[in-house]
């Protein structure tokens, strides 16, 4: 399905107007209504992804219709697949061989790592190929980048100082390029990279598509879109923030934690309306068959299940005569339930949007509501960035004594450690890979390519890519720990 924009002979920025895609926003736009590539949408689909968040309503559209974009978008509101997905959909049907065809310039190595683990989630499906280039690392990682940039590869994410010096040795192709992507340009231009980022644009030729991401506006961001964007769109996201009457608490765990600590809550607790998030439809029937077992009056709502059974589902749910729900987040956003008293996310939520329409489900209508997220090992750098998000840490509850040791809150290192002796599994961190043919990965993770279909290692452990084969785990950040407390049977806090 094609958007058709109006065109505009201005050069300066412009406010976007609302097109006609926009007024389908109240039922929530899905990944196939874009009119992506189907290797694509099997992509998504296996990364947990359903329905778009509101910047990438606006934003995919646009650049699959070649637009120049600046965005005000903050971490977390869906942005790095708003600009994957439409670059990937586009280097399927069009893209050249003995080049990069789009670069992904970031200030962090972290968040370097970070991107490249949702692109190897994302494209796992599909033959495009992929490398994160960034300091830190040793001779071979270097080696490994060099072959990708003197061969040619389709996505390169890379930080500034990382690029200078592979451009500096005369070998990176970027005659070719089509895309030019910077993601947290003020954060680029606050450390200085304002001088790097113009040498290496120097490189590239003239004619190109330009998206330009920036949590914030200042003058020397309008005045970089001035120099290297065409007639751009400006899009403002403004992220909204959860209601102060929901009390949110989050429980660190194992994964093998999660379903018994889901029915100590269900049981301790006894309420009338309980929804439980999952992030995949093969955990929503999981956890409901383990919660139908422990004798729980509870249904499930997923994608698989036709229209008629979701309504004659939620109708039971509305009307208190089904307790507990548990669903995909098909449910997180659009329902009129107005009375649930407690939502439980059972995995972290792909995005800070996602997080808070998911807990925005309860205390509606004047109500109080209460909240509990479930973080895992390998979930800690994704709820972290939630955290930061919120501009507040969610509070961290003890996990009740019988379930054993559970790991400590450590985003930005490769797990948690324990904190009550040694844990029942730990999730580890493989490195290695089974990649197409390309440069071995990176910790089970992104990987390098040297040319087109060599997308470096898809590991089969770590987060970010579907089912247990995506990327490796962030490393580096900053921890947004809180304080702990214990939650008693009736969930009333202790100091």
């Amino acid at each position: 399905m094609g958007f058709i924009l109006p065109k505009t002979d201005s050069s300066e920025l412009i406010r976007l107007k609302r097109p006609n895609f926009k007024a389908k926003k109240s039922r929530n736009l899905t990944f196939k209504e874009f009119g992506l590539d189907e290797s694509l949408l099997e992509g998504i689909a296996a990364s947990g992804y359903e329905n778009a968040t509101p910047v990438q309503e606006q934003v995919i559209p646009l650049i699959l219709n070649g637009q120049d974009i600046i965005a005000s978008a903050q971490t977390g509101t869906g942005k790095t697949a708003a600009f994957l997905l439409p670059i990937i959909n586009k280097l399927l049907h069009s893209r050249a061989d003995d080049t990069v065809n789009a670069l992904v310039i970031v200030p962090t190595r972290e968040l370097a790592v970070q991107i490249a683990q949702n692109m190897e989630g994302l494209s796992y499906f599909t033959n495009i190929s992929s490398i994160a280039v960034y300091g830190g690392g040793d001779g071979s990682n270097f080696s490994t980048e060099k072959q990708a940039l003197s061969r040619g590869a389709d996505v390169v994410i890379c930080t500034p100082g990382r690029m200078i010096a592979h451009l500096n040795m005369g070998y990176v192709k970027l005659q070719g390029l089509q895309y030019l992507i910077l993601d947290e340009a003020d954060r680029m231009l606050d450390m200085g990279f304002y001088d790097d980022i113009m040498k290496i644009i120097s490189f590239m030729p003239p004619k190109r598509q330009n998206l330009l991401f920036s949590a914030t506006m200042p003058t020397k961001i309008r005045d970089l879109a001035r120099k290297i964007l065409h007639e751009p769109v400006e899009i403002n996201i403004a992220i909204s923030k959860p209601p102060a009457r929901i009390e949110q608490n989050a429980f660190v765990v194992y994964e093998a934690q999660k379903i018994p600590l889901v029915k100590w809550l269900l049981k301790s607790r006894n309420l009338k309306s309980t929804l439980v998030f999952c992030s995949k439809k093969h955990n929503v029937k999981q956890l409901t068959m383990e919660l139908k077992r422990s004798k729980f009056n509870v249904s499930e709502i997923h994608s698989d299940l036709d229209q008629a059974s979701r309504e004659q589902v939620l109708l039971e749910f509305k009307s208190r005569r089904l307790p507990i729900l548990v669903a995909t987040d098909i449910l997180s956003r659009g329902i009129d339930i107005d009375n649930i008293e407690m939502v439980i996310n059972y995995d972290v939520p792909n995005d800070g949007e996602d997080y808070i329409h998911r807990i925005g489900r309860t205390a509606r209508a004047e109500t109080d509501g209460i909240a509990f997220t479930f973080i895992s090992e390998k979930e800690q750098n994704k709820f972290r960035i939630i955290e930061e998000l919120l501009g507040k840490p969610v509070t961290k509850a003890e996990i009740p004594e019988q379930f054993g040791p559970a790991p400590e809150y450590h985003p930005g290192s490769r797990g948690g450690k324990s904190h009550r002796g040694r844990g029942p599994g730990g999730g580890g961190h493989s490195g290695g890979s089974a990649g197409r043919g390309g440069s071995g990965g990176h910790g089970g993770g992104h990987g390098g390519s040297g040319g087109r279909g060599n997308s470096g290692g898809h590991g089969r452990s770590g987060s970010g890519g579907p089912e247990g084969r995506g990327g490796h785990s962030n490393h580096g950040g900053r921890s947004a720990g809180g304080q702990k407390i214990q939650i008693s049977p009736k969930g009333n806090p202790n100091p």
